[in-house]
């Protein structure tokens, strides 16, 4: 595989977990008695500990002290949305032109192997993003991946933001992925904020390197429970049924 870094998103409060968190910054929230980000930090294993930013916001020396100085740390002051936490790690990638992979700290159910597959298809495809889908009815409210006439990637709606007909579509996106390093800090400022939030988005980046005629491309994973991100106490309980399950069937 070409050479590859990985920017892992980790600066939120987590507002809906902190009756039962308490001050703890949402990505050190125990699952199963480990903070979930040492759970994405497995996940990423195949790519080396020093090229791998968690960008920090609430509560960061929590992170640091837990995890020492084994990663780069970039502070993210305003949590502006994950296209900021992406953009505030630009100044270390001026002169990176691998393969860059967005992986969120609060999502903690990916498979290592399913991501390493995904780098390395994207590294040999020559492309400049590739995102993982995968289906799951019960994750109605996800956001949809639309196609066009042709079967390519078109972008992604927001499960919140989908016509009754988008909301029809199986293939979800699951949160990840994977960049042209160059391609995705080119392309990063066109990145707009006029949604309600007035925060940027890094889900919108695909979309915009498709209009400028970029090469995006889709890995599609089995398992749809892997897109469970935590947000709520239910999530929490979701998913720790579910690393238990798998954790059973080892």
């Amino acid at each position: 595989m070409n050479s590859i870094r990985a920017i892992v998103p980790a600066a939120g409060k987590g507002s809906r977990l902190q009756k039962i968190s308490g001050d703890l910054p949402k990505a050190m929230f125990p699952v199963g008695n480990r903070p979930m980000l040492e759970y994405v930090i497995d996940n990423i294993s195949f790519i080396d500990e020093k090229g791998i930013y968690i960008v920090v916001g609430y509560g960061k020396e929590k992170i640091t002290e837990h995890f020492g100085n084994r990663f780069h740390y970039v502070e993210q002051d305003k949590q502006l949305g994950t296209g900021h936490a992406v953009m505030v790690c630009a100044d270390h990638f001026k002169d990176f032109d691998g393969s860059v992979l967005i992986a969120f700290g609060d999502m903690p159910l990916f498979r290592r192997e399913e991501m390493e597959e995904m780098c390395r298809i994207h590294a040999e495809s020559g492309a400049d993003c590739t995102l993982m889908t995968a289906e799951n009815p019960a994750l109605k409210l996800w956001a949809r991946v639309l196609r066009d006439a042709n079967g390519r990637f078109s972008r992604i709606v927001e499960g919140k933001d989908c016509t009754p007909e988008q909301a029809q579509i199986k293939e979800l996106f699951s949160g990840i992925m994977v960049f042209n390093s160059k391609s995705l800090f080119n392309i990063l400022p066109e990145v707009g904020c006029s949604n309600v939030q007035k925060e940027y988005y890094v889900t919108e980046v695909p979309e915009l390197m498709v209009k400028c005629g970029m090469k995006v491309e889709t890995y599609f994973t089995n398992d749809g429970d892997d897109l469970r991100g935590i947000n709520t106490p239910e999530d929490l309980e979701a998913c720790e049924r579910i690393l238990t399950q798998r954790i059973n069937e080892k």
